[in-house]
């Protein structure tokens, strides 16, 4: 507790008492009330520049992912999942933190590994996946100053993130229970809920999806994703990210390969809805994408036809005029498990689930057994001999009836990658209407018929409502700005984004080598109170670095800033690590400027690709 904090109530109880005193003193009644905190400025602008960083000196092995800031110790923890612990970090001095202690799970369960964590008043709360991950994990609180552990409770299968509520009454873990590789243990999603008296549990619920299994086909109908191999309503959900409302009463949960939202009653500890987030059309002017990396130049263009999952991973929330809004990043991310297991390719569909696929893959004339054992799943075999475009969707780029034409050319939709599962016709008992050869509905063909592409990710941020209504989404803007000559990369800001559009970490002068498969990837997400404003600071896990929105009027965000400490694109990161600068934005946390070590707002960011944690100042232009 702060000094104000003490003071205040001091003269409250000292008021009180004087109240049931009637021979009170005039000193008493002069007693001189403390002084209110000075309100904190509203910036017109901003920009973010870099202080300092921390690195694990590993490449590639998520060694930094998950920030946490304790103001009180000036002390960054930071999930290393390398190690499978957290790294501890004196941040003290801001231009040079300092790896101080490491938190490891090891004495909890043989081969348990740290996910996620959350700090609040003095408490570290840590998300520990056991071995198997389909096994039920750990959620341990500790003290953030002696690192005692103060409690350990079970929870689900994976527990991915957790977050206390902003009074402290609850810690809510995200089990996201993945299955096995091979699909043979396809454990339930859910979200533990563990009230709180101070640091002693006084309660534990875990809120399922079970009472959502009678109602699969209405979910799937009304646009959530449910396609696990013989997967109920509640194995097929997989909380992937938490967000909670200002009143504590409310979270809203990331089911990311679902592309939908959950409500969950916090005291009830109950989901009371499950809202999908719909598709984002990129045949649409101002949705385009770039689809190609092979083409060798930018071609950000609108596709008919093709549409995007938003697939959100980190989400947070803020209120304006006492309602919610949510915001996400939309990341994409496919099932695919037993992917590394040839055994699969080769036709054993028991070995695993793959939903992704290259398009010129997915719809060549010849079919799909040209593919088997290389990258056909077994699924999609046995669905059909082969997939067709729908030439009335797809005619612009020279599908025919039974011929692809020029779509799966290597510079129009060729090189994209997407999910076979969704966009192929059905009658109305889910059942694929088949197709002959040459394109002819014909219940004796062969053929699936493809009306609709859906590509993984939709390369933005957005705002939804409280009930998973689109308010905003920042459409093809991230992309188009880093093709701009706007768009400045390194901490000097003295390198051409374009140059190196949509690059990826291990290979930063693979120009455009990211635009077959979701771009520059929006992951992290964090908001932050500057005055009357807010900000979102959202990290880019490909090409790398912050991008910073006003986001004030949730109809109306305003792009404001990015910073980009990638600082060489040319060299081989696993050689060269500490040149290159930072790579992969996972975590990102807000620090306000009255907690923070200079008395200046800060944003750390946790970069698993490079193994740094990153400490940036908000340069506010008041």
């Amino acid at each position: 507790m702060n000094k104000w904090v003490l003071t205040a109530t001091a003269a409250a109880l000292l008021a009180a008492m004087a109240g049931c005193n009637s021979g009170s003193s005039s000193d008493d009644a002069d007693e001189p009330t403390p002084p209110s905190p000075p309100p904190v400025a509203t910036p017109q602008s901003l920009s973010l520049s870099l202080l300092g960083r921390h690195s694990a000196g590993e490449f590639g092995v998520s060694a930094a992912e998950i920030p946490a800031f304790d103001p009180v110790n000036q002390q960054i923890f930071v999930v290393n999942a390398l190690s499978g612990a957290v790294d501890i970090i004196d941040a003290r001095d801001l231009a040079n933190p300092v790896l101080i202690d490491t938190l490891t799970a090891d004495d909890i369960a043989p081969g348990a590994v740290v996910n996620s964590i959350a700090y609040r008043d003095g408490l570290l709360a840590v998300a520990i996946e056991a071995s198997p991950k389909t096994s039920p994990g750990f959620a341990a609180i500790y003290d953030a100053t002696s690192l005692e552990r103060l409690s350990l409770t079970q929870v689900g299968a994976q527990p991915d993130m957790l977050t206390f509520t902003p009074d402290g009454r609850y810690l809510l873990v995200a089990n996201e229970g993945e299955p096995s590789d091979n699909y043979a243990v396809d454990p339930e999603g859910s979200v533990t809920v563990i009230q709180l008296d101070g640091s002693n549990i006084t309660r534990i619920d875990t809120a399922r999806f079970s009472a959502f299994n009678s109602q699969k086909q209405a979910l799937i109908d009304s646009g959530v994703r449910i396609f696990g191999p013989n997967a109920t309503v509640a194995q097929d959900m997989e909380p992937e990210y938490i967000t909670v409302s200002a009143d504590n009463t409310t979270a809203w949960v990331a089911l990311q390969e679902n592309n939908a939202l959950a409500k969950l009653d916090i005291a009830s500890a109950s989901f009371t809805d499950i809202m999908p987030l719909g598709y984002k059309d990129h045949g649409v002017a101002g949705n385009g994408i770039d689809a190609s990396d092979t083409d060798g130049v930018i071609d950000i263009r609108t596709w008919q036809g093709v549409v995007g999952m938003y697939h959100p991973d980190s989400i947070s929330s803020y209120s304006v005029a006492g309602e919610t809004y949510i915001v996400t990043a939309n990341e994409g991310d496919a099932r695919a498990w037993g992917e590394d297991n040839q055994a699969y390719w080769d036709g054993d569909a028991s070995q695993g689930f793959v939903e992704e696929i290259r398009l010129k893959h997915l719809v060549h004339r010849n079919g799909f057994n040209r593919r088997v054992g290389d990258d056909m799943p077994p699924q999609l075999n046995a669905l059909a001999a082969g997939a067709l475009l729908n030439p009335d969707v797809f005619g612009y780029c020279g599908a025919l009836a039974g011929e692809p034409g020029d779509c799966r050319a290597d510079d129009v939709l060729g090189r994209l990658t997407v999910s076979w599962v969704d966009g192929y016709r059905k009658d109305e008992d889910g059942n694929p209407v088949m197709f002959d050869t040459n394109g002819n509905p014909n219940p004796a063909g062969d053929r699936l018929m493809y009306d609709q592409i859906f590509a993984f990710g939709a390369r933005s941020f957005a705002i939804w409502d409280e009930d998973g209504n689109l308010v905003w989404d920042s459409a093809d803007q991230i992309e188009q700005f880093i093709a701009s000559d706007a768009c400045m990369a390194g901490a000097e800001r003295d390198i051409p984004c374009k140059d190196f559009f949509n690059s990826n970490h291990s290979d930063g002068n693979g120009f455009d080598n990211r635009s077959d498969n979701k771009g520059p990837e929006p992951e992290g997400v964090a908001l932050g109170q500057l005055g009357d404003k807010t900000f979102a600071f959202i990290g880019l896990e490909r090409m790398g670095g912050i991008m910073t929105y006003d986001i004030s009027n949730p109809a109306a965000p305003v792009f404001v800033d990015y910073i980009n400490t990638r600082e060489d694109f040319m060299l081989d990161p696993e050689t060269n690590l500490v040149a290159v600068g930072d790579l992969g934005p996972e975590g990102i946390v807000f620090v306000p400027a009255a907690q923070s070590p200079n008395g200046e707002a800060l944003v750390i960011v946790g970069n698993e690709v490079s193994g740094t944690t990153v400490i940036y100042q908000i340069d506010q232009q008041l």
